[in-house]
């Protein structure tokens, strides 16, 4: 159980709804900020704008997955109003506030370290990214049916890179009958993608190996789909960027060649909000448990 514990979670999606419930489950008080659009009541929490709360109660701030933008600003789809987190609100939490959020940028980095303020990013942990594939593989399907005019089987699928949303790509573009090639640089990714019967190459050779790839799906979070790959893709290949923003495909120059090119970060909250929101949930829970009760206990 959560009890005494409070919780402020600012912004977010229909995620968010299945933290709130569950957490609310475990008996914790949870304030509500950037959710006065929403028409759903929760026992045990409260709506709050973020200037009237009062931090110093607070054990905990949970964020929305992609955290805050580069100047601060929170996304919140309940919300018409601007919520941005600062360093001098973290500075009045309680020494052993902990701020949760998906992924992590500089200008969080920068608060939180100013403030001394521990930040814990949910989707480092193989758990929360390996159970989010799932979804993220779903949603990657829809969008190749969605916008080709051929099937998944018989074609011709890349998969860039073989971290774990990668891995669940291509084993399951690969069960549904695409002929797929998996890119990676570590020898070690490489001898796993001929384990998993699937065709290796060395990113470095991307240029060469993208010249027959009906579908083209990035997970590295860098520059690979440049305009030299792009230039020597054929002009009917999708391209669907599943790296965080603003992704690793020059979408510029895919558009000057006519090659459709798609960012889809996030895509669980898109596709199985529901679902994204309870893996969220039990490892939130499981985390608060852990581990901030007994900081609460060390603090004077």
């Amino acid at each position: 159980m959560l009890t005494g514990i409070q919780i402020a979670v600012i912004g977010g999606d229909a995620r968010q709804l299945e933290v709130i419930r569950k957490l609310t489950q475990l008996d914790a008080k949870l304030w509500l900020v950037g959710f006065e659009q929403l028409d759903h009541a929760f026992t045990g929490a409260v709506k709050e704008k973020l200037k009237d709360l009062n931090m110093s109660t607070i054990d905990a701030i949970i964020l929305p997955v992609p955290g805050t933008g580069t100047e601060g600003g929170i996304e919140t789809i309940f919300s018409s109003e601007e919520v941005v987190l600062t360093e001098e609100i973290l500075k009045k939490t309680p020494s052993h506030c902990t701020i949760y959020s998906g992924i992590t940028n500089a200008y969080l980095d920068k608060i939180t370290k100013n403030a001394n303020r521990r930040l814990v990013q949910l989707f480092e942990r193989d758990d929360v990214a390996i159970y989010n594939s799932i979804p993220t593989v779903e949603g990657t399907i829809m969008m190749a049916i969605q916008h080709t005019d051929y099937t998944i089987h018989g074609s011709n699928v890349m998969v860039l890179g073989l971290g774990r949303v990668g891995m669940s790509v291509a084993r399951t573009f690969h069960s549904l009958g695409a002929h797929v090639k998996v890119g990676a640089r570590k020898s070690e990714d490489l001898a796993r993608i001929t384990e998993m019967a699937l065709t290796p190459f060395h990113i470095k050779d991307l240029e060469e190996k993208i010249q027959d790839i009906d579908i083209c799906i990035n997970t590295v979070p860098y520059p690979v789909v440049t305009a030299a790959v792009l230039a020597n893709m054929p002009p009917h290949t999708l391209v669907i960027d599943l790296a965080s923003k603003p992704g690793g495909t020059d979408f510029r120059y895919a558009e000057k060649r006519g090659i459709k090119a798609l960012l889809a970060p996030g895509l669980p909250g898109i596709v199985a909000p529901k679902t994204a929101g309870k893996i969220l949930a039990n490892v939130l829970a499981q985390l608060l448990r852990n581990d901030l009760s007994g900081r609460m206990e060390d603090t004077p």
